[in-house]
């Protein structure tokens, strides 16, 4: 799960490294390690205290001027487990993000590779907010991170377009060995604390076809974030979504409601989450994060209690709290 805190402070943290490294042309090495103790209970069901790495990764970027006003771009970057030894001692496990591309001031930036998609930064915005992210409802498109070819365009007068193609050849495991194009489209428009965006994937390749649409509007004012989301792919899901997310000092406490109306198996489901973050230097912060979701009968599974009857959960609580250093 990509954590937009993490993504943007990591961000912050290497800028002034990267311009360092720069000048004698030499990578930026960043890196996080992320962990977290959750308590999720299942009403009706199991209940479980886990110790997990929450995403922890390592990576290298760099960039270098191709022409005036035109410059080429990297990033490669990793998750490994922090928390424990993987099974074949590797120790870095999966390839997070990788990808190399072109950007100038006037043609805007296109770029190959496995990067967030064109849909997720342009309308995920709740679902990618939080820290551990387990009820979270999220968007639902199909269209992967792997093998994408991207372009943004610059601002015109606050009005950005985007676009993403994924290039499943033959034989791609991906996407049970045939060919297909996924294809994303966005539109997102600024101007003083507003933002709006639209975005629409294809759903190209297993499962249903039927496009996905999203919808965002965020409002900045001071010290306050106010979003608003809405999904919908046709004869599968409805899903809206509100966040508020108010920053004081170091400390930064998010208030979030999501709900999904189901049409492909009537399972409705909505999910409460509380966050409350603090910054304890430059280079790390501590958070708790609560989780409350419900939804109809067995839409969190069905189990057999201890008297040997069915249970059809509708409810399940998760209380997480964690810790970030990163450089």
């Amino acid at each position: 799960m990509k954590k937009t805190i993490l993504a943007s402070a990591i961000a912050a943290a290497t800028f002034s490294g990267a311009a360092l490294a720069q000048e004698s042309n030499l990578p930026t090495i960043y890196g996080n390690i992320q962990l977290a103790v959750t308590h999720d209970n299942v009403d009706g069901g199991p209940s479980e205290v886990q110790h997990f790495d929450n995403g922890s990764t390592i990576g290298v970027l760099h960039n270098h001027q191709i022409a005036p006003g035109v410059e080429g771009f990297f990033k490669a970057e990793f998750h490994f487990n922090a928390d424990d030894n993987n099974d074949d001692g590797s120790g870095i496990y999966e390839i997070d993000e990788a990808y190399i591309g072109v950007r100038g001031e006037t043609f805007g930036q296109l770029w190959v590779g496995k990067d967030d998609s064109t849909y997720e930064t342009a309308v995920d915005e709740i679902n990618q907010f939080f820290e551990v992210a387990t009820l979270n409802i999220g968007p639902g498109y199909t269209t992967g991170e792997s093998d994408l070819i991207q372009y943004r365009s610059p601002s015109f007068g606050g009005l950005t377009v985007g676009a993403a193609l994924q290039f499943n050849g033959d034989g791609d495991v991906s996407n049970n060995g045939e060919k297909s194009y996924p294809w994303q489209l966005a539109a997102m428009y600024e101007v003083d604390a507003l933002e709006l965006a639209f975005a629409v994937d294809s759903n190209d390749g297993p499962g249903s076809n039927e496009n996905t649409y999203g919808l965002r509007a965020s409002y900045s004012v001071d010290n306050l974030r106010l979003t608003g989301e809405y999904h919908t792919t046709k004869d599968a899901f409805d899903k809206f979504g509100v966040m508020g997310v108010y920053t004081l000092g170091k400390n930064q406490f998010a208030l979030a409601y999501e709900l999904m109306d189901r049409d492909d198996n009537g399972l409705d489901m909505d999910t409460i989450t509380l966050q409350a973050l603090h910054n304890l230097s430059d280079n790390m912060y501590v958070f708790f994060e609560g989780y409350l979701g419900g939804g109809d009968n067995g839409a969190y599974g069905t189990y057999v209690d201890s008297q040997g009857n069915i249970v059809e959960s509708d409810e399940r609580s998760i209380a997480a709290i964690g810790a970030v250093y990163y450089f």
